[in-house]
């Protein structure tokens, strides 16, 4: 998969890593946290927000459809453009937008505004993920690529688990939390270089065809693995709710679920750079599949449920950072664009397709559809055994 222009490292190659390619990292993971973050307020916020604006639950979750479309189902369009302008804007303006864009929700006129206003901060999201990853992939060592991949995800997965907390402030006091994202900007665009597309110029066929062959599968692994993990994620307050449990123990396992995803991320980040991509990405989804059916069949109640549901989260999100790293490594001149297909449209199409675990549970019940949500980590794994190992090639 070595990319012509792109000449692979020697394996006894031990790249240093020098001070700036450090703060880079730093700065973008930061950046990544506070992003996150902001995006994960929208959700507890949508009642205070039906409130405010006097509309229909429906239209209020029309708010959550827009940000997925314009941060996650749009991004690898904004990671083409990302190579096409100088990333170092879209890493410091990213976060700032979605800052923005996200606690001024409480402070513009009429509804119409406000879904112009999110679909605005999720166009920040669209553009950051694409432009962090790829700072991080072009500044990271060859042979810690995927450890460095495993801990900008744990960013991400943190400013998720606070997301929630800086919501609880309500709508009035929330612009105080976008001071953050101003400063994290300024410090980014102070630390960043300056990147853009060093190749020659490409026109859209050649993009279009990034996304074939091997990157087109991994991108199916990814999206039936992410699906397996929402589905189970939408499922769980129904399935705890009928087993005698209430708003704690769910807040608690998703917690849980969190903590043990960034975890598992940084750890099979570090075994993907010792033993291979694909071996990762496949024993890492086979080795969760009953674990994870044991922890839907079981509840609070039992004295194993929450290390249980750690080592699950652990297990199923190993892979993600992995093939982020993979994607890069298959398109190592394009490393935006491949990182955005299997960040924002890997989980943004899983998340257009989980309304159907939710039909099937009014079919049949909360935990026959987490179950069968479960089962698509089998051809997820399958998958990921018929991939190649990509070579660790230069990015450009």
């Amino acid at each position: 998969m070595r990319s012509p222009s792109s000449p692979a490292l020697p394996g006894a190659a031990r790249p240093s890593v020098a001070g700036p390619a450090v703060a880079i990292a730093v700065a973008v993971t930061a950046g990544h946290f506070i992003n996150d973050a902001y995006s994960a307020m929208l959700t507890p916020l949508t009642p205070a927000l039906q409130a405010k604006y006097g509309v229909t639950i429906a239209a209020v979750t029309l708010l959550s459809s827009v940000y997925s479309l314009t941060s996650s189902v749009l991004q690898p369009l904004l990671g083409i453009l990302g190579e096409r302008i100088d990333r170092r804007y879209a890493a410091a303006l990213g976060p700032l937008m979605t800052g923005v864009g996200l606690t001024l929700m409480g402070f513009v006129p009429w509804f119409g505004a406000l879904v112009l206003l999110v679909a605005v901060a999720g166009f920040g999201s669209g553009f950051f993920h694409p432009a962090g990853a790829a700072y991080v992939a072009q500044h990271s060592p060859a042979d810690k690529r995927g450890l460095w991949a495993s801990l900008f995800s744990a960013g991400g997965t943190a400013g998720m688990a606070l997301g929630p907390v800086f919501a609880g402030v309500g709508l009035t006091h929330l612009p105080w939390f976008a001071l953050i994202g101003v400063v994290i900007a300024a410090l980014t665009f102070a630390v960043t270089t300056s990147g853009t597309q060093k190749a020659r110029r490409v026109g859209l066929a050649e993009y279009a065809g990034i996304f074939r062959g091997p990157l087109v599968w991994l991108w199916g692994m990814a999206v039936l693995r992410s699906l397996a993990s929402m589905g189970y994620n939408a499922m769980l307050p129904f399935m705890l709710l009928a087993r005698g449990f209430g708003a704690r123990e769910v807040a608690v396992t998703l917690a849980v679920f969190a903590v043990a995803s960034a975890a598992g991320g940084i750890l099979g980040g570090r075994l993907s750079d010792r033993y291979g991509r694909t071996p990762v990405l496949r024993a890492a989804i086979l080795a969760s599949v009953p674990f994870f059916a044991l922890l839907i069949l079981s509840s609070p109640a039992n004295w194993w449920f929450y290390p249980l549901t750690f080592l699950v989260g652990a297990a199923v999100n190993a892979s993600i950072p992995v093939g982020v790293v993979t994607a890069q490594e298959y398109a190592p001149g394009h490393v935006a664009v491949a990182s955005s297909i299997m960040m924002g449209f890997s989980w943004g199409f899983a998340g257009m397709l989980v309304f159907l675990v939710g039909a099937l549970a009014d079919a049949t019940s909360p935990t026959t559809a987490a179950l069968v949500s479960l089962s698509l980590l089998l051809p997820s794994a399958w998958i990921a055994s018929r991939l190649p190992e990509p070579e660790k090639v230069a990015f450009r």
